[in-house]
Formats: structure tokens, C-alpha cells, sequence
């Protein structure tokens, strides 16, 4: 009897103790970041080229982006096996979106929220389906950070190249259809459509999640 209980705990405890808190990025961890953190950035990217139609169709297609990233997010959380992950997924997200010209306060704000994401599923342990879908919402803050400029100073947003590029007629749309209101309004929907998106990403990936250990 003594033998057969040894026998349990030795095969139990790995699957206890196999989501390590301890920062030890293996050639895999490495692979599962960048992979997804790529698949993260086409997703959002895609949905966001939408806004080229208007203005109008920016606010409202942004917010939807969050909901379909969601799913290779929340996939990308069932492989985690190392502190720091959650962390360097951001990172890379982060410089992603700075080489697509994303201005550097954007970047900061991802980072810093990517940092405050993976201490969110640090206090679950790494093992709470809840910590993990909290830990979408906070990511998916970043969608604040490109529009940091546009907070401080409307003029001069709409005054850069980038803006400029868009033409005549889109900026004149903008200055009608986007306001700081208007943003913080979809700041705030993204917020929701990230937990919703978490919540997608849980249902569709529910396997995998019981795979990993995460209840």
C-alpha cells in the first residue's frame, strides 16, 4: 500500500508543479512567443486595415480585433511553462508594432501592461482560467497606447504624415468622427470585447485548457 501511494504522488506532482513560476525560457518557450505573438499581430492587424474605409469604421472595427485575437492569446496562455512568457510576448508585440510605426508611447504602455498581465496570472499561479482571461483584458489595454498622441495634442496628430497620408477627405471625416470622447469610448468597449475574446478563446480551446492543468 505504502509502495502503491509513492507511486501516486510521483506521477501526480509533475502535473502539479509543471507550470513553474521560475524564469527558464526553453528553445520551445521561445518558439510558442514568437510564433504567437506573430499570429497575435496579423490578426489585429488585419482587422485594423479596415479602418482604411473610414474613419467611422475604425472606431467601431478596432474594438473587434480584441474578440478575434482573443482565441490565439488564450491558446498561446495553455502553452506557458515559464515566468517572463506573458512578458516577452508583449515585448515582441510591442516592437512589432513600433517597426509599423506605432509611436514609442504605445510601446511603453504595451510593455508595462504586458508586465502587469503576467502578474496577473502569476497570482493564479499560472493555473486559474480566470487569472488567465483577466490577464487578456489588461494586455489588450495596449489599444490606449497608439492613441497617446492624438490625447496630448488632437492638432498635431492629424497634422503628421501618417495622417496626411490617408487624404484630404479622411482627415476631414476624422476631425468630425473621432474625439477624444469618442476614443475613450473605444478604449473602453476594447477592454470588454478582450474579455469577451477571453471568454471566446476559453470555450473554443476548453480541450487544450484541461490539457494544461488550468482550472
Amino acid at each position: 500500500m505504502a509502495d502503491e501511494t509513492l507511486r501516486t504522488s510521483t506521477v501526480v506532482a509533475p502535473q502539479t508543479t509543471r507550470r513553474a513560476s521560475a524564469v527558464r525560457f526553453s528553445a520551445r518557450d521561445l518558439v510558442n512567443v514568437a510564433i504567437f505573438a506573430v499570429i497575435y499581430f496579423v490578426i489585429v492587424f488585419v482587422v485594423a486595415m479596415l479602418g482604411i474605409i473610414s474613419p467611422l469604421v475604425m472606431l467601431l472595427t478596432l474594438p473587434l480585433s480584441a474578440v478575434a485575437a482573443g482565441i490565439p492569446y488564450m491558446l498561446f496562455l495553455t502553452r506557458v511553462r515559464s515566468a517572463g512568457m506573458v512578458t516577452l510576448f508583449g515585448v515582441v508585440v510591442a516592437l512589432l508594432y513600433l517597426m509599423m510605426g506605432h509611436p514609442w508611447q504605445s510601446t511603453v504602455v504595451t510593455i508595462v501592461l504586458s508586465v502587469l498581465a503576467e502578474l496577473v496570472l502569476r497570482v493564479g499561479r499560472y493555473r486559474s482560467k480566470w487569472a488567465t482571461i483577466w490577464t487578456y483584458v489588461v494586455f489588450s489595454g495596449w489599444f490606449a497606447g497608439p492613441w497617446i498622441p492624438f490625447f496630448l495634442d488632437p492638432v498635431a496628430y492629424l497634422q503628421s504624415s501618417a495622417s496626411q497620408a490617408m487624404g484630404e477627405a479622411y482627415v476631414k471625416d476624422f476631425t468630425q468622427v473621432v474625439t477624444i470622447p469618442a476614443v475613450t469610448v473605444m478604449v473602453a468597449v476594447t477592454l470588454v470585447c478582450g474579455f469577451l475574446g477571453a471568454l471566446l478563446g476559453t470555450a473554443l480551446l476548453r480541450k487544450h485548457f484541461q490539457k494544461a492543468g488550468l482550472a
